[in-house]
């Protein structure tokens, strides 16, 4: 069997080869009549629906001749549409041909021709007969209702995800198309600039992990603190991942490129094979492993020198003001600096009295860190204006005008890369949750913002990106957005790093290069889990919430699993899903888990404390109140001498 495109003067005789196997699942000749006109392919159509036929050649077997007068065609497909959507429009087989591979062969033909022009979805109308067919070649059943020609029709509507020939262009500029090695030195970034407080450095302890997403397929992680091994193993199957090497538990707060620095055997471990390293953010103590191995610009000083730059509130709002007039969607509100914490407090006294909500910021500050909100409401007073002051970290203060962020957007952000070459690769924009100020987690999807915000966040991303890698910068950054009541966009920063919304775009990345389509992602990096569990505990836990999420067609990716036997306990994960209302039942799942798991443990208590009374009195019988209470806790693994 060969396979090639289908000829013009074809037109007719697969017209007719569709009549007959159509005819194949016993429809009688009125319907057949009724349908000839549905599966006729017109002359001027064959190209334009790029029709491939599959046609069996026999050999002459002297001459191993392949005379034309012996080709006989078994079968035909249409791939029909635009990208991204698009129809698996005709495809039948001849009678005598069903069940030898034609129809495979021209499935994965369609597919893959769709995934190498850009589609992400292929709906089939399905004939009911052929409906057991594609599912077995691992099309879905989809709820929608057929649109256009296939409406009223009463077929099954099933969608097929063609996988995309290549990674998207900022994939390889990232990574150069390679698997990396992950650096999590998240303490260690936002130590070096002034101001950063001891717990900022001590919560990227946690935050870290998230440094396990840094690239689409990572070889290695290395993270200040020990992690369980099964965590990796519950992320490799979904993410294709296959083996990656652990490196935790040996540094703390801001010493991580240090510690391996300091030890020469994990040191030639992660840097031998030659592979990319990727920091969570560049650093000084960073350039020193970057200068040895191949890294997105590491040992360029002035990558360096334009992260301490543009990472301070004051220009990076420089750097909005001067790009904004060529973005009339986008509005830059006034900022200025504050000379004394006194005078901080004056000033907001004296706008608290004319109604005035006020924005204070500290030049530096990651994940919402160092900016606070006051409404006129929180200033009733000098002393209440100078104990809002004291809340604020030390060091330069800028005071900044409020933009109601009260519309019908969420906050937008925009993440790219810049190339080695310079050049800007945008990401891709999502919708923040913003929690006063706190950034708590990101969705991204296919059309996740309305088409204009998205319009806007792009281009004024990408010209940052431009006047960045003018600067020198190479790597990740975003940009992130507030939006006010008029759907404009308003700045807020800068992060020449990692962020939280690129694990969110390289999941959906990874997700889409091995399982075709396109996927929603959302991160939910501080779940509170209600009590604390020992690892083993939480992985079960979140085994059988995974297994919820299945049922809803969602897929759960643990992602902060090293703060569940903190005092406040949390836990960080990943949703990806293939429809956002997939997303929603599956982050309800996630959250009623966690909540029935602290009811729990204070049902159990409270079992406990009924037993002493109890036993007092003689009312209960001791043991079987005991027995219940542990039933109602998760199992602690037992640990070896």
């Amino acid at each position: 069997m060969r396979l090639r495109a289908a000829r013009e003067d074809e037109a007719q005789a697969l017209s007719d080869l569709a009549l007959r196997s159509k005819g194949h699942w016993g429809y009688d000749a009125a319907f057949l009549a009724a349908c000839r006109e549905e599966l006729r392919l017109r002359t001027g159509e064959v190209a334009a629906r790029r029709t491939a036929v599959v046609e069996e050649v026999a050999r002459d077997a002297e001459s191993a001749a392949e005379p034309a007068d012996v080709r006989r065609v078994l079968g035909f497909a249409t791939l029909d549409g635009t990208a991204p959507d698009g129809e698996l429009g005709m495809l039948f087989v001849e009678p005598a041909a069903i069940g030898q591979g034609v129809g495979r062969l021209l499935y994965q033909h369609v597919l893959a021709e769709a995934g190498r022009l850009g589609f992400t979805r292929v709906v089939i109308a399905s004939d009911p007969h052929a409906e057991s067919f594609y599912l077995a070649m691992s099309a879905e059943r989809t709820d929608a209702a057929p649109s256009g020609p296939n409406a009223g029709r009463g077929l099954p509507l099933l969608t097929a995800w063609p996988r995309p020939v290549r990674p998207p262009a900022w994939v390889r500029a990232w990574t150069g198309g390679l698997r990396t090695v992950h650096l999590g030195n998240v303490g260690e970034f936002n130590a070096q600039f002034p101001g950063a407080s001891a717990a900022l450095r001590r919560g990227g302890d946690h935050y870290a992990c998230l440094a396990a997403f840094a690239g689409p397929h990572p070889k290695a992680v290395v993270l200040p603190r020990h992690v369980d091994p099964a965590w990796m193993r519950v992320l490799a199957a979904p993410l294709g991942w296959g083996d990656v090497e652990v490196y935790g538990g040996f540094a703390g707060d801001a010493g991580l490129s240090e510690a391996v620095l300091a030890d020469p055997v994990l040191l030639e471990r992660i840097t031998a094979a030659g592979l990319p390293v990727i920091p969570w953010g560049h650093t000084a103590q960073f350039a020193r492993i970057a200068a040895t191995v191949s890294t997105q610009g590491g040992q360029d000083p002035a990558v360096l020198r334009a992260v301490r730059r543009y990472e301070s509130k004051s220009a990076a709002h420089a750097l909005f003001r001067a790009l904004a007039p060529e973005h009339p969607c986008v509005t830059v509100p006034a900022q200025h600096p504050v000379a004394s914490r006194r005078a901080l407090a004056r000033l907001l006294a004296t706008r608290a009295a004319a109604g005035m909500t006020t924005v204070v910021k500290t030049e530096y500050g990651v994940g919402g860190s160092g900016t606070l909100v006051v409404p006129p409401g929180d200033v009733g007073s000098g002393r209440d204006a100078r104990a809002l002051v004291g809340r604020m970290p030390a060091g330069g203060v800028l005071v900044e005008d409020h933009v109601d962020g009260s519309g019908p957007l969420s906050d937008p952000t925009f993440d790219a890369v810049v190339g080695a070459d310079g050049r800007v690769h945008p990401v891709g924009v999502g919708a923040m949750d913003i929690e006063d100020t706190s950034y708590r987690g990101v969705t991204v999807g296919p059309a996740v913002l309305p088409d204009a915000a998205t319009e806007t966040a792009v281009r004024f991303g990408s010209a940052v990106g431009g006047a960045l890698a003018a600067d020198g910068y190479r790597g990740w950054y975003d940009v992130d957005f507030v939006a006010d009541r008029a759907g404009r966009l308003c700045p807020t920063e800068i992060n020449l790093r990692l962020t939280g919304p690129a694990v969110a775009f390289v999941i959906q990345a990874r997700l889409a290069q091995i399982h075709g389509g396109s996927f929603w992602v959302r991160t939910l990096d501080r779940l509170p889990l209600g009590a604390r569990l020992p690892s083993a505990a939480l992985f079960e836990h979140l085994g059988r919430v995974a297994r919820e999420c299945r049922s809803f067609g969602a897929t759960l990716l643990p992602t902060v699993p090293t703060a569940s036997f903190d005092p406040y306990p949390y836990v960080g994960v990943a949703l990806a899903a293939r429809t956002p209302e997939a997303l929603d039942a599956a982050q309800a799942a996630v959250v009623a888990a966690n909540r029935a798991l602290g009811a729990m443990f204070q049902d159990a208590e409270a079992e406990v404390a009924g037993v002493a009374s109890a036993a007092e009195g003689g009312l209960w019988d001791v043991r079987s109140t005991l027995a219940a209470a542990r039933r109602r806790m998760p199992p602690v693994p037992r640990r070896r001498p």
